[in-house]
C-alpha cells in the first residue's frame, strides 16, 4: 500500500481509464464464468437431452459471448498498456525533473551508472505493479468470487474442498515473500553496480585503452555479471519452487472435486454437465490463486525498487532559494565574500574567514598551490554551495537572497574540463540561449575564435560533436564554450583553469577569445599557468584556505613572497 500511497498522484489523472479498463475487464471475466456454466448446459444437452435445436442455440449463444469477450480484452488490454507506459514516462519526467533541482554534493556522493539504473531499470521494476497488476487483481477477484458464488449455489460440499486450500495458500506465500524481497533488492543492487561499470568504462574507453586494462575491465565486468547471475538464478531456484508448490496445492484440490464429484454422478445425485462445469469452474480458480502469488511475487520485488527510487525523490536540494528570495535584476557585478568558511566535510575545512571584494568590471585572479581552496572559491561564487559561516553578496544583497535562476543567468562558467553535448556545435554554443539567431551566433563564434574552424568543416555549424565533443579538439571545445558564454552575455564570468590543458597555440586563440569575452565584465580567474593572469586587477594568493597575499603581478613579485616562489616555479617548468 505504502507503494500505490506514493505512486498515486501520478497514477490519479488516468483513474477514468483505469475505471473503464477495469469495467471491461471485470466483463471479460463475467463472460468467462457464464461460458463455462454455459459448458456445461451444453454438455448436458449433447450427452443426456439429445437436442439438436437447443443445441444449436446454445452455440450460437457461445460463439456470441466469445466475440463480445474477444472485444472487451482488446480494450482492456490497449487501455491498461497505455495507463502503464503513460505513467511509467510521466513518472519517469518527474524524477529526472527532480534530479535537476538537486545540488551538486549530491551528485559527487553518487556514480552515474547507480542513477541511470534507478531512472530506467528500477522504475520499469514498479510499472506494472502500480498499473496491470491493479486491472489484472479486478479480473482474478470477480473471477474468483463469481466461481465460488457458481460453485456453492451448484454443490456447496465440493467448493469446501477448494476452500480449504486458501490458508495453504497464505502460509506458502509468507515462507517465501521474505526471500524474495531480499534477493530481488540486491538484484537490482547489482545491476546498478553493473550499469555503473559499464558507464565509466565507455566514457573512459580512451584510457582503458591507452593502459591496456581492456582485459582487466573485462574480467570486472564478468565478475560483476556472475554476481548478478548467482543472485539472479537464486531468486529463479526460489520462484521454481514457490510457483509449482502453489499450483500442487490448487491441482490437488481440483482432482479430490474431480474424485468426489465423479462419485456423485455414479450415485445420480450431479448430472455430468454439472461436474464438467464444477471441474471447469475449479481449473478457473487456479487462476485467481497462480495471479495472486504472481502479484506477491511482484510486489517483494517492486519494494526494493520502490525505496531505491523514493530515496532520489526523498533527497532535498541543499541549495534552494528561501521562500522570500528575490529575483535579481540586471546587476553592475560588485561582488564581496565576507568571512567566508567552507568545507565539504566538518572534519576537513577547505576555506577559512575569507573575504576579499571585487568591483564591477574588475578582474580577480586566484592563485596558489593545489588544494588551497581555488575552485571552492568558484563553486562558492556560482553557488553550487553556500558558506558553513560567513557570506556572499551581489552588489550589496546576499545571494541567498535572490533565486538561483535569477543569479545563474547573470553568470557563466568556463571550466577546465570543457562539457559539450552530444548535438550540433549550433546546439550547444545556443545552449544558454535558445532564442539567438544566426546572426547572433556567428557573432559569438567570431568573438571565441571559434568561426573559422567551425566554417572549415564539412557541416559547419550543423557539425555533430560526438559524446562530450570527442569530435573535436580540445582548443577546439573550449572556443565553443566560449562562444556559448558570448551568447549568454553574462554580467559575471568565471574561468577555472580554462587553459591549462591546451598547446601553445590553442591556448594563444583561446586567450584572445577570453580577453574578448572579460571586457565589461567582472571576472574571476584560476589558472595554472601564471603568465596568464599577469594582466589581472588583482591577484588573491591562496594558501590551505586562507588568504596570504593579495596585490597586483607587480606588487607581489616585490614582495618575494608564495606568490614569487610559485611564479618562479612555473616559469621554469618545461613547456
Amino acid at each position: 500500500m505504502v507503494i500505490f500511497r506514493r505512486f498515486l498522484p501520478f497514477v490519479r489523472p488516468y483513474i477514468p481509464r483505469l475505471l473503464l479498463a477495469g469495467l471491461l475487464v471485470t466483463g471479460v471475466a463475467l463472460i468467462n464464468l457464464t461460458l463455462v456454466r454455459l459448458a456445461g448446459t451444453l454438455w448436458d444437452v449433447i450427452t443426456v437431452q439429445h437436442d439438436a435445436d437447443k443445441m444449436t442455440r446454445s452455440i450460437g449463444l457461445f460463439l456470441g459471448l466469445v466475440i463480445l469477450q474477444g472485444l472487451c480484452s482488446m480494450g482492456h488490454s490497449y487501455l491498461t498498456a497505455w495507463v502503464s507506459q503513460t505513467v511509467v514516462a510521466d513518472f519517469r519526467k518527474h524524477l529526472f525533473g527532480h534530479l535537476q533541482k538537486l545540488t551538486v554534493s549530491f551528485f559527487a556522493r553518487r556514480r552515474t551508472g547507480e542513477l541511470l539504473s534507478r531512472l530506467m531499470s528500477d522504475v520499469t521494476v514498479i510499472q506494472s505493479l502500480v498499473t496491470e497488476a491493479p486491472i489484472d487483481g479486478v479480473k482474478q477477484l470477480v473471477t474468483f468470487i463469481g466461481g465460488i458464488t457458481f460453485l456453492l449455489l451448484m454443490n456447496w460440499r465440493l467448493c469446501l474442498l477448494i476452500l480449504v486450500l486458501l490458508p495453504l495458500l497464505v502460509v506458502v506465500s509468507k515462507m517465501f515473500g521474505r526471500r524474495l524481497k531480499s534477493l530481488s533488492t540486491s538484484i537490482q543492487d547489482h545491476m546498478a553496480a553493473l550499469s555503473t561499470l559499464t558507464e565509466e568504462v565507455i566514457s573512459g574507453i580512451r584510457i582503458v585503452k591507452s593502459f591496456v586494462q581492456t582485459e582487466r575491465e573485462q574480467t570486472r565486468f564478468a565478475d560483476q555479471v556472475e554476481q548478478t547471475l548467482h543472485q539472479t538464478l537464486r531468486r529463479a531456484g526460489i520462484m521454481a519452487v514457490f510457483i509449482p508448490v502453489i499450483s500442487l496445492l490448487t491441482f490437488s484440490s481440483a482432482t479430490a472435486v474431480l474424485w468426489y464429484g465423479g462419485r456423485q454422478v455414479i450415485d445420480g445425485v450431479v448430472t455430468p454437465g454439472d461436474l464438467f462445469a464444477f471441474v471447469l469452474f475449479a481449473g478457473i480458480l487456479i487462476g485467481p490463486f497462480s495471479s495472486a502469488a504472481k502479484i506477491f511475487t511482484q510486489i517483494k520485488e517492486a519494494q526494493g525498487a520502490t525505496e531505491r527510487v523514493f530515496e532520489i525523490l526523498d533527497a532535498k536540494p541543499e541549495i534552494d532559494d528561501r521562500p522570500d528570495a528575490q529575483p535579481l535584476g540586471t546587476i553592475a557585478g560588485h561582488v564581496r565574500m565576507e568571512d567566508v568558511t567552507f568545507s565539504y566535510d566538518t572534519r576537513h575545512p577547505v576555506l577559512a574567514h575569507l573575504s576579499f571584494e571585487a568591483k564591477p568590471g574588475e578582474l580577480v585572479a586566484f592563485v596558489g598551490p593545489t588544494g588551497a581552496g581555488k575552485t571552492t572559491v568558484i563553486n562558492l561564487l556560482h553557488r553550487f554551495y553556500d558558506p558553513i559561516e560567513g557570506r556572499l553578496t551581489i552588489d550589496g544583497r546576499d545571494l541567498r537572497d535572490v533565486t538561483l535562476d535569477s543569479w545563474y543567468r547573470q553568470i557563466a562558467l568556463v571550466p577546465q574540463e570543457t562539457i559539450l553535448f552530444g548535438g550540433t556545435i549550433l546546439d550547444n554554443i545556443r545552449y544558454g540561449n535558445r532564442e539567438a539567431n544566426e546572426t547572433a551566433v556567428v557573432e559569438a563564434s567570431q568573438a571565441a575564435h571559434a568561426h573559422d574552424f567551425i566554417t572549415n568543416l564539412p557541416d559547419g555549424y550543423q557539425t555533430v560533436v560526438g559524446e562530450k565533443g570527442v569530435n573535436l579538439s580540445g582548443g577546439q571545445r573550449q572556443r565553443v564554450a566560449i562562444a556559448r558564454a558570448v551568447l549568454k552575455n553574462p554580467r559575471i564570468l568565471l574561468l577555472d583553469e580554462a587553459t591549462s590543458s591546451l598547446d601553445t597555440e590553442s591556448e594563444r586563440l583561446v586567450q584572445e577569445a577570453l580577453q574578448r569575452l572579460m571586457e565589461g565584465r567582472t571576472t574571476f580567474v584560476v589558472a595554472h599557468r601564471l603568465s596568464t593572469i599577469q594582466r589581472a586587477d588583482r591577484i588573491l594568493v591562496l594558501d590551505k584556505g586562507q588568504l596570504v597575499e593579495e596585490g597586483t603581478h607587480a606588487q607581489l613579485m616585490e614582495r618575494k613572497g608564495l606568490y614569487h616562489y610559485l611564479y618562479t616555479i612555473r616559469l621554469n617548468e618545461p613547456a
